[in-house]
């Protein structure tokens, strides 16, 4: 029985009685592709390549070098245009972080199904679901920091609603739990905000209070400064729906609030 070969990195699985003079050979081949494929980062020239570039994960004999298509992280470099990668073989599951420098935007393939564009100038977790000449290729979404600290996301940023409840009429805030807040009123309820950011730095939160169906009074921290000093009057009908944002610079010194949305009641 001859020798076979895994199929998303192509490491050669050596058949019973095979190999006798080259197992030693092909099992530290072995282990360099174990390395490529757990920690390699490689430099994928694109200066020939136009167009269209093969990105390929080869089974190998005794003595071959290794294929760029194991690298873990793909640095794109010297594209005259941009380019469309297809990633091969097209049944292989593969997993890269890609740092596209190449002066061109790049968009990796792998079967009919869907395609995932690296901008110029970009970082994206990629993977390919390996299902032959329908594969996909998906990104995963990523936090990234410029040279300044900026964040930046590379898609839109979903949060989950901390829904929050009151106690003897009290009712708390931690900033800690999240930047989107909601309460259903059910008592008359003074309102605490806690563990704000440190001064220099902002929080920000919204937060949706919906009225009972008996008319509920709320108070807000005194630190709230409201525009023109106006504290906004919360909706009075069964089930009204008032939305606030609050932001605080200073540590929670000061939280300037506004009305985002108030039911009419």
């Amino acid at each position: 029985m001859a020798s076979t070969w895994t199929t998303n990195i192509a490491i050669e699985k050596i058949a019973d009685g095979e190999k006798t003079d080259t197992w030693g050979q092909i099992t530290n081949r072995n282990f360099d592709i174990v390395d490529r494929a757990v920690n390699g980062v490689g430099t994928i020239d694109l200066s020939s390549s136009g167009a269209a570039h093969t990105l390929s994960t080869t089974d190998g004999t005794t003595g071959d070098s290794l294929s760029d298509g194991m690298y873990k992280v793909l640095i794109l470099d010297g594209a005259t245009e941009a380019c469309t990668i297809t990633i091969s073989p097209n049944d292989a599951q593969k997993f890269y972080v890609v740092v596209n420098t190449s002066g061109f935007n790049a968009t990796f393939t792998q079967g009919t199904g869907t395609n995932v564009t690296v901008a110029n100038n970009a970082t994206k977790l990629i993977y390919t679901d390996g299902a032959g000449a329908a594969a996909d290729v998906s990104e995963v979404d990523i936090i990234t920091a410029d040279a300044n600290g900026v964040v930046a996301f590379s898609n839109g940023i979903t949060e989950q609603s901390t829904a929050i409840t009151s106690s003897s009429g009290e009712a708390t805030l931690n900033l800690r739990d999240g930047t989107n807040f909601t309460h259903t009123l059910s008592e008359d309820v003074t309102y605490t905000f806690s563990n704000p950011a440190a001064s220099g730095n902002v929080s920000g939160f919204t937060f949706k209070v919906t009225q009972d169906s008996t008319t509920r009074a709320v108070t807000w921290p005194s630190s709230v400064d409201w525009p023109r000093g106006v504290t906004p009057t919360i909706t009075s009908s069964s089930g009204g729906v008032d939305v606030f944002v609050f932001l605080t610079f200073d540590g929670g010194t000061t939280y300037y609030g506004f009305t985002a949305g108030q039911d009419m009641g």
